[in-house]
């Protein structure tokens, strides 16, 4: 029955203490995308901002709104699955080559008949900034180039930000599938960024609902206990899951993720009837 705005800011504190972990290994295995990080953060500070105030001034129980949310988690849930289940076009031509790479490097590994769980992504497989400008940001991964739009992704964190300060997700869980649905950027290549940004946004987050004041001066600090309880356990989840990512292939990730939004999208619109 906890559900004051507090509830966002204890999810904040969450968020900071368990996504460290995950960030720690995405660097040392060098697919962070740095570039990606930056354009999200950017965008979703001052929308973290915006849906901070919107939680705490018009939506203590903001139920049609979070109708609103699980409408676009549930469209593109659909999207993922169906990108999980069939050959994607051309403009998944990279996407689509790392699929192969990870299906042949796993195949090698098992003919080479080493121990332990074959690894589909190879320790070479880094990311490389090429450009990085106002207009288009392109990187390098295992070989092949991604690209997306810097403006339209910043358009997106903004929004994002909005209902990551509304509800204290970060915005990561939202941001993860968009970028790979709509800018058909590899799975292995945005994780890292995501959750960077939601660290960072997080902290942000938490702030505002500490020390800004909304009607009579009252402020929404978080359930730090609580928030660190659940955090620890979310920090070894969250270095577990970046540690064996590059085990999983793509596809499945892509289905998991697709079932998961499904679910959270479904809880989110039975809750407004």
């Amino acid at each position: 029955n906890f559900t004051s705005p507090s509830v966002s800011s204890t999810n904040f504190v969450f968020n900071i203490v368990a996504i460290p972990s995950g960030v720690y290994r995405y660097i040392k295995e060098k697919r962070m995308a740095w570039p990606l990080v930056w354009v999200i953060i950017i965008g979703t500070l001052p929308g973290v901002l915006f849906g901070y105030y919107i939680r705490a001034l018009y939506m203590p129980d903001p139920g049609v709104f979070k109708f609103f949310v699980g409408c676009v988690l549930f469209y593109i849930s659909i999207r993922l699955l169906l990108d999980a289940t069939k050959k994607t076009g051309q403009k998944n031509a990279g996407v689509n080559a790392i699929d192969d790479k990870f299906r042949e490097n796993v195949k090698k590994y098992k003919a080479e008949q080493r121990r332990g769980p074959a690894s589909g992504i190879p320790s070479s497989a880094v990311i490389k900034t090429i450009s990085f400008t106002l207009t288009r940001t392109e990187y390098e991964f295992w070989g092949e180039k991604f690209s997306f739009n810097t403006s339209g992704v910043f358009l997106f964190a903004f929004f994002v930000g909005i209902i990551g300060g509304t509800y204290g997700i970060g915005g990561g869980a939202i941001i993860a599938p968009f970028l790979v649905t709509f800018f058909h950027l590899p799975v292995y290549t945005i994780a890292g960024a995501t959750l960077m940004s939601t660290l960072l946004t997080s902290v942000s987050g938490v702030a505002f609902y500490s020390f800004l004041p909304v009607k009579g001066g009252v402020t929404a600090p978080p359930d730090w206990l609580l928030g660190l309880l659940f955090g620890a356990g979310g920090f070894l989840g969250m270095y577990l899951g970046a540690r064996c990512q590059k085990f999983v292939p793509q596809k499945l990730i892509k289905a998991l993720l697709g079932l998961l939004i499904v679910f959270v999208a479904v809880k989110y619109i039975y809750q407004y009837f």
